[in-house]
């Protein structure tokens, strides 16, 4: 298993960030491995919502489909993911008002199959991307919020 946390403060309310957050259509804009959306349920988020997303690392695609696990809008959301070979993600997103902003803890969790044979082969091979593109999404996130509009 491997877990991944990062943060990162934004200038804007909590209302606003978690409405884009949680915006299945506008992860692609900001989630560095997202290339693609598909199977949205319809209607608005609620524990047992689905998405489907095509996730990019090391240049090798494949799917994942999620589901929101546990909602407390706008402070929290879970949702679990399973992607090729059984394996599993828990992303976790956490919000609570910094000052006049936003302060987004982000929480990643990956159970690849295969037990402790599945875990050194997923250290080897992703290494230290999952936090980087986390870090690096969350900076993407921000400049997305902060932007004037039609600026991003």
């Amino acid at each position: 298993m491997s877990v991944v946390s990062v943060s990162i403060v934004i200038d804007a309310p909590l209302e606003e960030v978690f409405e884009l957050s949680m915006d299945p259509y506008r992860t692609p804009e900001w989630v560095t491995i997202v290339r693609g959306v598909h199977d949205v349920d319809d209607g608005p988020l609620r524990v047992g919502f689905r998405m489907g997303q095509t996730l990019c690392l090391r240049g090798v695609k494949f799917k994942v489909r999620w589901e929101l696990k546990e909602l407390d809008a706008p402070r929290f959301a879970r949702w679990e993911g399973k992607g090729p070979a059984r394996s599993v993600a828990i992303i976790e997103d956490q919000l609570s008002p910094e000052g006049e902003g936003t302060r987004f803890d982000y929480r990643n969790e990956f159970r690849t199959p295969f037990g402790a044979l599945g875990a050194v082969a997923s250290g080897v091979l992703v290494g230290g991307i999952p936090e980087r593109e986390a870090t690096a999404s969350l900076r993407r996130f921000k400049a997305m919020v902060e932007s004037p509009v039609g600026a991003y």
